[in-house]
């Protein structure tokens, strides 16, 4: 390849990390605020389907993409709140928990969802960041989900609110000592349920930004398994959400690299480099989950760093 084809083929990468990372930096975001309050959410695939079948219906219904934005967020929150309360009750696996719900949000979204699958929704808007460049390779990278800053900013206010505010100390202090949070009067299973709530909320964006925007449409192999990579994503950020946020772009950036091949001209191996994501997070989790030390980062009530 020449240098304008490398320049095309890093520009194409660029712009589908951002595009193919947004779903991974809320869900991610939306399970690392679940897993510090020491509740794992397994469900996330389910949640991720229902809140992009939910916000493209609410979308397609009312004809405003922002409403559908939020019915898909308060979705993936209902189901989460049910995953929240069912982990409170005594001897219920959260792991259990989280694979049924996984297959009721799918079955939900499928079923209910029928009848979207060839209507067209309102879509959520693209920011021009490259409005000031005449390439129009430049423009395209550049071109961003309107909800991809927003992800950014909720990354920056978790790990501020997590260290500096008392909500997220508290919840911090359920996922490392429910002894102490209970100590200090207050109910684990509350902070854990509201935390799993918020979480299940925050993912359902990354739901609506897959149904309302990249790719844009609704279909029953939207998700492509991306809740359960962001439950590997977030080992791999070590539970911070500035790292989630790297790690988001990524896990896009390799989901962008088949399309950005095919872009310049080498199409052999096509659906080689689309299996990229998930050889990736096969290798994260060999290198990150090692029995001979701690995971640092991990909140001990989850027992994974013991």
């Amino acid at each position: 390849m020449n240098a304008d084809a490398w320049t095309t083929l890093l520009l194409a990468v660029l712009g589908g990390a951002v595009r193919v990372g947004t779903p991974f930096l809320f869900v991610s975001l939306g399970e690392c605020l679940t897993e510090k309050s020491g509740r794992i959410n397994l469900g996330l695939e389910g949640v991720l389907v229902l809140s992009a079948m939910a916000g493209f219906g609410g979308a397609y219904l009312s004809g405003n993409v922002w409403l559908g934005v939020l019915t898909a967020g308060a979705s993936g929150a209902l189901l989460a709140t049910l995953h929240g309360l069912l982990c409170s009750l005594p001897r219920v696996s959260d792991i259990a928990t989280g694979i049924a719900l996984m297959l009721l949000g799918t079955g939900l979204a499928f079923y209910f969802g029928k009848p979207l699958i060839q209507p067209q929704a309102p879509q959520i808007p693209s920011l021009a960041l490259g409005a000031w460049s005449a390439s129009p390779q430049v423009q395209t990278a550049l071109s961003v989900n309107a909800l991809f800053p927003l992800g950014v900013l909720l990354a920056g206010l978790m790990a501020w609110g997590f260290t500096r505010t008392r909500w997220g100390l508290v919840v911090r202090m359920a996922g490392d000592s429910s002894d102490a949070a209970r100590a200090l009067g207050y109910s684990v299973s509350a902070v854990r349920v509201a935390a799993t709530a918020a979480g299940g909320f925050i993912a359902g964006l990354g739901g609506a930004s897959l149904s309302l925007y990249y790719p844009g449409s609704w279909n029953e192999g939207l998700s492509s398994g991306q809740g359960l990579i962001a439950v590997a994503l977030v080992i791999f950020a070590r539970w911070s959400p500035w790292r989630c946020l790297g790690a988001a772009l990524l896990f896009g950036g390799a989901g962008a690299l088949g399309p950005a091949l095919q872009s310049v001209g080498v199409t052999s191996g096509y659906y080689l480099f689309n299996a990229v994501p998930y050889a990736l997070t096969l290798l994260i989790l060999v290198l990150t989950c090692s029995p001979r030390r701690s995971l640092k980062g991990a909140p001990v009530e989850l027992a994974v760093s013991r």
